[in-house]
């Protein structure tokens, strides 16, 4: 699946997991809703209800160091947070 690169596993996406039952992955940047609905539905054999995404540019970083200013950027991303339907979940842990 080259759609979806990883899940989002953080305290935030965790919570709303439960609470809201939605799921955050990072996705491929050419990826648009339909074909990130069709690979979470493959992957995770779950009913996905709505998808919202977001496009993340990459920050610029600079650090001063003895030959100079460094700049560099960190990486940009895309964000897909899905909403499952009532009475579905994903468990990312199951495999560990």
């Amino acid at each position: 699946m080259s759609t979806i690169i990883r899940p989002i596993i953080t305290e935030k996406m965790t919570a709303a997991g439960e609470k809201l039952n939605r799921y955050g992955f990072i996705v491929d940047p050419n990826a648009n809703k339909i074909d990130i609905k069709k690979a979470v539905e493959k992957m995770y054999g779950v009913s996905v209800e709505s998808i919202n995404t977001q496009n993340y540019i990459g920050k610029i970083k600079t650090r001063n160091t003895t030959r100079g200013v460094a700049i560099g950027r960190l990486n940009k991303a895309k964000k897909a947070i899905v909403t499952l339907k009532k009475g579905e979940t994903i468990d990312f842990y199951s495999s560990i």
